[in-house]
């Protein structure tokens, strides 16, 4: 190294190279500083200094027009390139990146190959960041040699958890460029374009002054002034004439679950919260560490005295002593927790995994970073309803009868109707129509479907409306717009509601009975309940009913001469369709509902449905109890196939089995049909009796197994013998203290 040129080599997100930079370059300030990262991204630097940004954050390029194709540059406050960039904007050094431009790394890869290759890359690219890691690593031979499993544990021992200064970047430097004399097989062909730009820009900062330069380790043999003077008329041709796409770039907020090995990124490392702990702990880190570590599992109800915090410090710096650490790493602690903590049960180490180890975190970009309009909305109205994007899970539940519970509920909705779902519908407890409850949780790849969703308009309203209309027209039937009109109402959108039940009506003319029976519950919903969640709207109810008269129409036909599996399926259809004429409970299309049963209760109708039919009209009170016995009767003719028949019993008995609970006479006639059966026919029609029973609740067949009992006690107790009646009255007697004579019965 020169006087002129100074090279830093570090680990991309490490604490101890984030230290050893910082310190170097307070200990040498240079005119310029250089970074590892995008050229075109420049205009974006002032902004990581923003005090309102919290990192990890990303550097976000995609081409425009296809956000879909985009890359990622995360950076944590552990991150050597993160702490070097904010230093030299706080002391005014001027401060740039140096690798070859995002608009590059974006080009079609018919024409430049994207990066998947580089060890130390610090991009991600979505949705397929699995490609960072596709590589062999040259610096495992080292770690194995120094008696570590991996690189990871190697470079954490001897750097990062030491972070003793320059002296460092000197004995990684010299290990770097052993590495790559000895074998370059590692260094693809875009390896050596990048390193072609870095040496392009570093040659253009020393014009200026002393360079200091901040890059992956692999990259620092091939930046050295030597070789600077050797490719200096080579590197001009090989980044001349590089194939470049129109990109867009911005700052987004990241995870530190995105910054591991295990999401796929290649540059990711094991454990984001350690690292996190040892950068902002500057004494005392074991201790601390396993303090908070307790603290955690005391907190989920688990054993954690302070006395095995004690035991566990010293355990973890006996290893660290015995394994011949300067502090207690990672594995060390974790060795120390499974010992003192977890004993035989993998649930505190699960525990501390997910919530520790990692230390799940977002970031925060300032309102003035280049965003999308869309991305700009969405933050205005995050801060209107008083929302934050977290990464951890939540349980979030909505009053809809107040303003911004109803504002909340609008926003998952249309959120998710754009393809962004931080929040998931979940059960709400308790009852009523106006709670609704989510599970929320944001994650680093919805800012690339918010880019995506940018398309539809530059509001959330707007594209919600835009994406809504689309989906409409394209609905392939009238279930599918059915239940697009219960969505727009609630995300309120009035426009695309209009539009939607203007399509669903043209759809209804020439639609198929089953579409309209799909389409009757959301409707039902919509009309009941469209009030208290949209506080406007038509009305639905001449809608309802007029889909209500073409499915009674045409039901009769649809039912009439169907095999088992599609009647199986037409009930299923059946039964949405009645609850949701029950829940509106309108007059007109109940009329026309019960006429369409009493339809099916005719011959060539399958059983199942003439059945069912029989036990809905029951259930409404249309039919009385001799009306039923009746129908019952008649199903059950002798001679009758006893599976038709199976099938008729399974319709009418229905879900619950209420009629058969509260009508004895009813239960009688199919016990004596049961009882009267050939065995031949008794074997064919037990299974079908069964998995129809089998839907009853365990009490509802309890009460019917009592009732045939009773049934059966009926002629058994015709005649009374008062003798062994009276023989229990001396034995009550002297119970209750009254003597009786002896002899005496």
């Amino acid at each position: 190294m020169t006087a002129a040129l100074t090279l830093y080599p570090i680990r991309h997100h490490g604490p101890g190279s984030a230290r050893s930079v910082e310190r170097a370059l307070e200990a040498s300030p240079p005119d310029t500083l250089l970074i590892e990262g995008p050229v075109d991204a420049d205009s974006l630097l002032p902004f990581l200094n923003d005090p309102a940004l919290t990192p990890p954050v990303a550097v976000m390029a995609h081409v425009q027009g296809q956000p879909e194709r985009s890359v990622f540059y995360p950076l944590a406050e552990f991150s050597p390139e993160f702490v070097a960039i904010r230093w030299a904007l706080s002391r005014g050094v001027p401060v740039a990146f140096m690798d070859l431009p995002a608009s590059v790394t974006l080009a079609p890869k018919a024409e430049a190959e994207p990066a998947a290759d580089d060890p130390d890359t610090d991009t991600e690219t979505l949705p397929t960041p699995a490609a960072d890691a596709v590589r062999a690593d040259p610096l495992a031979l080292l770690a194995q040699a120094a008696g570590y499993s991996d690189f990871e544990r190697w470079w954490d021992a001897l750097v990062e958890s030491r972070g003793e200064g320059e002296a460092v970047f000197v004995a990684i430097a010299e290990v770097m460029t052993a590495v790559r004399e000895a074998d370059d097989s590692h260094t693809s062909e875009r390896d050596l374009i990048r390193e072609a730009q870095m040496r392009q820009t570093i040659r253009a900062a020393l014009g200026r002054g002393s360079v200091a330069v901040v890059c992956g380790a692999w990259h620092v043999p091939a930046l050295t002034p030597e070789t600077l003077a050797r490719e200096a008329k080579a590197d001009p041709a090989r980044v001349k004439g590089l194939p470049r796409a129109k990109v867009a770039l911005t700052i987004t907020p990241w995870t530190h679950g995105r910054l591991t090995q295990a999401s796929g990124y290649g540059a990711g490392v094991t454990s984001p919260g350690w690292y996190a702990h040892l950068y902002g702990t500057t004494s005392q880190v074991t201790e601390r560490w396993l303090t908070r570590s307790a603290r955690l599992l005391r907190a989920r109800g688990l054993d954690a005295s302070s006395a095995q915090v004690i035991d566990a410090v010293r355990l973890a710096e006996a290893l660290a002593t015995l394994r011949g650490r300067q502090l207690a790493g990672l594995d060390e602690l974790t060795d120390a927790t499974q010992a003192v903590f977890a004993w035989d049960s993998d649930t505190p180490l699960r525990l501390l995994s997910e919530e520790l180890f990692v230390g799940e975190a977002l970031g925060s970009v300032p309102s003035g970073v280049p965003a999308v309009p869309l991305e700009q909305d969405l933050a205005a109205t995050l801060a209107r309803l008083r929302l934050k994007r977290e990464a951890v899970t939540r349980e979030v539940v909505l009053d809809l009868r107040e303003d911004a519970g109803l504002g909340r509920s609008q926003l998952f909705h249309r959120l998710n109707l754009l393809g962004v779902p931080w929040a998931q519908a979940a059960t709400s407890r308790g009852s009523g129509t106006f709670k609704e409850a989510w599970t929320v949780r944001w994650e680093p790849e919805f800012s690339v479907r918010l880019v995506e969703a940018s398309r539809h308009g530059n509001t959330l309203a707007r594209a919600a409306q835009t994406t809504a209309i689309s989906q409409a027209r394209r609905a392939p039937d009238l279930g599918t717009l059915s239940a697009l009109l219960e969505v727009v109402r609630l995300c309120g959108l009035p426009g695309a509601a209009d539009f939607t039940l203007a399509r669903l009506d043209a759809r209804a003319a020439d639609a198929d009975t089953a579409a309209l029976l799909l389409a009757l519950p959301p409707l039902a919903r919509l009309a009941r309940y469209g009030d208290v969640r949209a506080r406007e709207g038509d009305d639905l109810r001449p809608v309802f009913r007029t889909l209500v008269a073409r499915a009674a129409s045409g039901l009769p036909n649809a039912a009439h001469g169907l095999g088992d599996e599609a009647a199986q399926t037409l009930h299923g259809q059946l039964a949405q369709a009645d609850a949701a004429v029950r829940l509106l409970d309108d007059p007109e299309a109940s009329g026309e509902w019960v006429l369409a049963l009493h339809a099916l209760d005719a011959g060539g109708t399958a059983p199942l449905l003439r059945g069912d039919a029989v036990n809905r009209l029951r259930d409404r009170g249309v039919l009385d109890a001799a009306e039923v016995q009746a129908r019952l009767a008649s199903a059950l003719t002798p001679g009758a196939p006893p599976l038709d028949v199976a099938a008729w019993l399974s319709g009418f008995i229905g879900e619950d089995g209420q009629t058969l609970r509260h009508d004895p006479a009813a239960l009688a006639l199919m016990d004596a049909w049961v009882a009267d059966l050939e065995p031949e026919a008794f074997d064919e029609v037990l299974p079908a009796l069964r998995r129809t029973l089998s839907r009853l609740e365990p009490h509802a067949r309890r009460r019917l197994g009592e009732d045939l009992r009773g049934l059966e006690r009926t002629d058994a107790a015709t005649q009374t013998d008062h003798t062994l009646g009276a023989a229990v009255v001396p034995v009550v007697l002297r119970l209750l203290g009254v003597s009786w004579p002896a002899g005496e019965s």
